[in-house]
Formats: structure tokens, sequence, C-alpha cells
């Protein structure tokens, strides 16, 4: 069975290069996660198993004594992977009047679309981690207050307690599934909106002050032992703060509420929009059929199989905060 409609094979492997080449700025999460490629039989459980620590064995040994020993605990995570996809249609005048190649335009639109559609899916798993933080009060009701450095280093301290490591590999930006080293830091996502008060904290350090550093895409900076990439498919929960007073609030009624999400390694996975079964390109042209008797219609499409699933909350912290309006 051909899968890709009226383009071939490698035709089709093209596509879906240009398709990953031009998705993958839009991709924070898919750097910092523990990420697997969808495999060639395309099952839609993906398994992920973590090693939990053992107890510390702080007794002294007794000469001559082999002690008992511990049994290896494992906590075994399923990322369950959905099918996603979307298409744009063409008609057969297009395809003989349009002075432009019809395919070659629509694969950056439909690529960034399909990037988008990734990010938000595995943003809504991420974002729903138990590890709360507040910039004041305990509740997302009552929030009143921007970000500060003594927020960050709250939810700093309680990843470091919970033996959170900072990242120190990073998926690199490119259509293969390779990865590179990287200086060790906590990630921070968070949305565009947040970017002046990210900025206001006391020794924020801008990218272009990193030296040797090479920053990743969207990474606006660094706040002590945190690297800040933000993206406008972070979505804030509109309304759902406290008194406005000079904070966003998208009905002027309650502040608006922005999750800033600090990642240590290992807290979350994914399944990569990476490799030769992360999407698959279809073209039809425009021929007659029982359904289409002049030729009239055809269409450009993709589709993906994907998910995400968070390995350990402990490993992460969603801090909740406002954000100031501009005047």
């Amino acid at each position: 069975m051909n899968t890709y409609g009226d383009i071939g094979e490698v035709t089709a492997g093209r596509m879906s290069a240009e398709f990953l080449k031009r998705g993958m700025p839009f991709l924070c999460l898919e750097k910092f996660g523990q990420s697997r490629p969808l495999p060639a039989n395309k099952t839609k459980t993906l398994p992920f198993r973590r090693y939990n620590s053992l107890a510390l064995a702080t007794t002294p040994l007794t000469e001559g004594v082999t002690p008992k020993g511990k049994k290896i605990t494992v906590t075994d995570v399923d990322l369950v992977l959905n099918q996603y996809g979307d298409l744009v249609e063409i008609t057969d005048v297009v395809t003989d009047t349009h002075t432009d190649p019809v395919i070659q335009q629509m694969t950056p639109v439909l690529a960034e679309q399909a990037a988008k559609t990734v990010e938000t899916i595995r943003y809504g798993v991420i974002k729903a981690g138990t590890n709360k933080f507040y910039t004041n009060g305990t509740t997302r009701a009552g929030l009143t207050t921007r970000i500060s450095v003594g927020a960050q280093r709250r939810v700093v301290r309680a990843l470091k307690r919970q033996n959170a490591e900072p990242i120190t590999t990073a998926v690199k930006s490119t259509a293969n599934f390779n990865t590179e080293s990287v200086s060790p830091a906590y990630i921070c996502f968070c949305h565009t909106d947040c970017e002046t008060d990210v900025r206001a904290m006391t020794g924020f350090i801008d990218v272009k002050d990193y030296g040797s550093v090479t920053p990743y895409e969207n990474e606006i900076g660094a706040v002590e032992s945190v690297r800040y990439l933000i993206s406008n498919i972070f979505e804030p929960y509109l309304g759902a703060g406290g008194a406005v007073g000079t904070n966003i609030s998208a009905g002027a009624v309650a502040a608006d509420v922005y999750p800033y999400i600090f990642i240590g390694r290992d807290a979350y996975a994914i399944s990569a929009l990476k490799g030769q079964y992360a999407i698959t390109p279809t073209v039809i042209n425009p021929q007659p059929s029982k359904s289409d008797p002049l030729g009239q219609r055809g269409s450009i499409a993709w589709k993906t199989m994907q998910g995400a699933a968070i390995l350990n909350d402990l490993y992460m912290g969603v801090l909740e905060a406002t954000v100031t309006e501009l005047t």
C-alpha cells in the first residue's frame, strides 16, 4: 500500500525532513525530555522505567558476615500515543494556474501547524505537574505577585532536595535523532508575556552575554542556575488569579496566572518528533475518482503519533505567578 498518496517514499522522506526542519524552532520541550523515536511497528504505548534510589548503607559491616543486601525497585511509566494530523485542500484550478509551486508553499505552513500542535499537547501534560509553588499565598486564586529571585530559589531548592539533577544534554535542533552536551543548568519554560519580568530579576544575564555558551532557540537568558526559554504556546490561566492591580488580565476582573515550569533531568518523557516514523506527509493530486468524477479536489496532509508523560513530579516544579502589564 502506498501510504504517501501520489508521492513516492523518497519524496515523502524529503518532505518529512523539511517538515522537521521548519518545525523544530517551535519545539522547546523536545530538547529536554527523556525521549524515544517512534518505533517501526508504531506501537501505541512507549514504556519508560525509572530505577528508584536505594536507602543508604550506614550500618557498619560485621567481619566475615555478608550483608543482606537490598532489592532494586523500579517505577514504570507508560506513555500512550495518539494520532494527530490535518490537511489543506487543493483544487485542480490551483494546481493548473497557480504561479507558485503549491506543495513547496504549503509545506512550511503545515510544518508550523504540526510542530505547534505537538508542543501544545506536550505542554498540556507537563503543566499539570503536582509539585506546585506560588509567588504569594497557597492557591492560584489569590495570586497577585510576579516572579522573583526568591521565588525561583524556593523551586530550585526543592528540586535539589529531591536530587533532581540539572540538564546536561539536549536534543539537537535538527531532523536527526541525536543529542549534545550542554552546560549544567535547570530549565524554565514560560510564556512570552513573562519576558519583561524575567529580565527584571536581580542577576539576569542576557544570552548575548553568555560568552562561549550557545543559547537554545527561544532562550532569553539565565538567572543563577536557571536558563529561561519562552514561547507563546505556554499559555496562562486567564482570569484565575487575585486582584488585577498592575498585572495582565484578559477580562480586567482578575489577574491572569502564568505557569513557570522548572525542570531537571528526566522529569518528563516524550515521543520524539524526529526520525523516519515521526511524521508522515501525504499528497493527493486532483484526479478523477468515484467520489470526485471530475478530478477537482486534492490535498496536502500530515499525521503523527505523539504523547507525553511526567516521569517524576519531584524533578520538576510549576511556579505560578502573575505578570506585569506594560503601559
